[in-house]
């Protein structure tokens, strides 16, 4: 079975879709069913059972999925350490991350020297209104940021983070008393406005501009730093969604953090200039997809 097939069937096994595999592998659907009963012919064993109406694997497919994951998981852990052992071995990665997220990401550092020994991990902290610049200036190799990012000159690595959000809001905030917040909330108070640098998809995917309901959440004042956010929620000007890391790891007078129980789940991703992939980038990336994402 050549690589190539190993990945086609690998893809249809997660997919159970000829069509969508085809897709996303940039092949036809002709191809994919070609691969799949060659493989199926040299092994004498049906892999998926087929109807009009759906595609599931049968036992031994399911147990063939298994053993060749491993093995490709394999595969690439090998040619990604030797690809960090060639040029650029040993190398410092400048990782840009908010707040305290770099405490969280203790196990994908650990992980990443004991595969590299020699090579290493930097933080460099990032804003909310400006989380591109440093990457696109080369002064971080990578960013750790929340989905979705849709920038073309950014790859969009493996997710090394998961978790909630919280609210903060002032200690005397009337939500301050009832314990928790929900996002129809926003829409009775102001929320920081983090400004032009940052695209609004990305910045309304952590702040939305319209409630659950349709309620429109008004914006301002503004804020660069998020030090600067915090003096604004605790002099009571404004409310705001944070990572659940931000309650976590900070304390400050006057300041409350409520879960956001209705606010969907944050994934936090490896992100990097694309024309400065490197060996080190994507040993760390792969590191980061072996050890999967860390919930918080």
């Amino acid at each position: 079975m050549e690589l190539r097939d190993i990945e086609i069937f690998l893809t249809l096994a997660e997919e159970l879709h000829f069509g969508r595999t085809a897709e996303r592998l940039h092949v036809s659907q002709a191809r994919v069913s070609q691969a799949i009963r060659r493989q199926e012919r040299s092994l004498g064993v049906a892999l998926f059972d087929r109807t009009s109406r759906r595609v599931a694997l049968t036992p031994v497919g399911r147990r063939l999925r298994e053993d060749l994951q491993q093995a490709l998981d394999l595969l690439h852990a090998g040619l990604a350490r030797a690809q960090a052992a060639g040029p650029g071995a040993g190398r410092t990665l400048r990782l840009g991350v908010f707040g305290h997220a770099g405490h969280e990401l203790r196990p994908l550092v650990d992980a990443f020297r004991t595969r590299y020994p020699g090579s290493d991990i930097e933080f460099g902290e990032i804003n909310g209104n400006d989380a591109f610049t440093a990457l696109r200036t080369g002064e971080h190799d990578a960013h750790v940021l929340w989905l979705p990012v849709a920038e073309p000159d950014l790859t969009v690595g493996p997710t090394v983070l998961t978790g909630g959000r919280v609210l903060a809001v002032a200690a005397d905030h009337p939500l301050a008393q009832r314990g928790t917040a929900s996002l129809e909330d926003l829409a009775d108070n102001h929320v920081v406005d983090l400004g032009p640098e940052a695209p609004e998809y990305w910045v309304a995917s952590m702040v939305p501009t319209r409630t659950p309901l349709g309620r429109r959440i008004p914006r301002g004042p503004a804020a660069r730093t998020f030090h600067e956010v915090l003096s604004l929620v605790a002099a009571g000007r404004c409310v705001h969604p944070l990572g659940e890391t931000a309650a976590r790891y900070n304390k400050p007078p006057g300041i409350v953090f409520l879960p956001l129980q209705d606010a969907p789940t944050l994934e936090w991703a490896l992100t990097w200039r694309t024309t400065a992939d490197s060996p080190t980038i994507r040993a760390l990336a792969q590191t980061a997809a072996d050890l999967g994402p860390i919930t918080l």
